[in-house]
């Protein structure tokens, strides 16, 4: 009986997985560094409400990290300088409906510049700073939970430049797609 109610309770099962070369992302980690140290911005999924870094397709014309920029924008509500060597990347899943897809989502780095009291999905998800262990907390990847310390490294010799360093881009993300 409780085996009926978990399958029921699960849906019909996942469609047979292709080997199809999983579909790429782009997603930023917005981060400020203060007297009180380094926090991160992280905002809810729509769908879930899980905590996670905005992400999103890669958009015609613009590079990876232009992409993770507009996603942090339009996602979080936050502009600034993004890097254009990604932290790495992750594995991740999008469902819709029975159809499952494969994603990987390469992470670039973010330093606030502006925050935004009015964005395009403002009313969908929240946003939240937290300090890096918080956010580690927060994140229920263990993908996510990774690159979130490989940013803690990479943040401690990076500080708060007062212009872009190299490897740093600054981006104005566009308000449209």
């Amino acid at each position: 009986m409780l085996r009926r109610f978990i399958d029921w309770w699960r849906g019909p099962a996942p469609a047979p997985q292709t080997h199809e070369a999983p579909t790429r992302q782009a997603g930023a980690v917005p981060y400020r560094v203060t007297d009180k140290g380094v926090s991160v911005l992280l905002v809810t999924s729509r769908r879930t409400g899980r905590w996670v870094f905005p992400k999103g397709g890669l958009m015609s014309g613009r590079t990876p990290w232009e992409s993770a920029a507009q996603e942090a924008l339009e996602e979080a509500g936050v502009e600034g300088e993004v890097e254009d060597v990604a932290l790495g990347a992750y594995p991740s899943v999008r469902i819709r409906g029975d159809r499952r897809e494969d994603l990987e989502v390469s992470l670039y780095l973010l330093r606030v510049t502006r925050q935004l009291d009015r964005w395009p999905e403002r009313g969908q998800r929240r946003r939240r700073w937290m300090t890096l262990p918080e956010a580690a907390a927060r994140l229920g990847d263990p993908g996510l939970v990774d690159l979130l310390n490989r940013a803690a490294e990479r943040l401690e010799t990076l500080a708060a430049p007062a212009k872009p360093a190299k490897g740093r881009r600054k981006v104005k993300a566009a308000s449209g797609r």
